[in-house]
C-alpha cells in the first residue's frame, strides 16, 4: 500500500470519528491533524496570516506555518504516526476492539490498512 493510500485512510478515520464518546480528538490534536493535512496536501503556507480577531483561524495558520519546509511525504507520515499514537494512548484506557464494533466499519477497515 502506498503512502498516499495510507494517508487517505488515516484522513478518513479522523473525519469519521464520532463527535462525542470515548474516542474523540482534543483541540490540540485537531490542530495537529489540520496542520499536517494542509502541509501534506498543499505544502507550505500560501496565504496571509489571519487578523488578530480571527483567533481560531490564526491558531490554525500558525500551526501550519510551523511545518514550513516539511515535505509533503513527511507530513503524511507524521499524520499517520499521530493517528497511531492517538490510538495507542486510547488503547491504554479503552477496549478499542469492542468500541470499533459499535461505530462506522470504515474506521476499523482503515485502521487495519495503516497497520493498527
Amino acid at each position: 500500500m502506498s503512502l498516499q493510500e495510507k494517508f487517505e485512510a488515516a484522513v478518513e478515520i479522523i473525519q469519521k470519528l464520532p463527535k462525542q464518546g470515548p474516542v474523540s480528538t482534543s483541540n490540540d490534536q485537531k490542530l495537529t491533524f489540520y496542520s499536517l493535512f494542509k502541509q501534506a496536501t498543499i505544502g507550505n503556507v500560501n496565504s496571509d496570516r489571519p487578523g488578530i480577531f480571527s483567533i481560531v483561524e490564526r491558531k490554525k495558520w500558525d500551526s501550519w506555518k510551523e511545518l514550513e519546509g516539511v515535505s509533503q511525504d513527511e507530513a503524511k507520515e507524521r499524520y499517520i504516526k499521530a493517528l497511531n499514537d492517538m490510538f495507542d494512548k486510547i488503547a491504554e484506557e479503552l477496549d478499542v476492539v469492542s468500541w470499533l464494533e459499535q461505530i462506522d466499519p470504515v474506521i476499523k477497515k482503515n485502521l487495519a490498512l495503516i497497520g493498527k
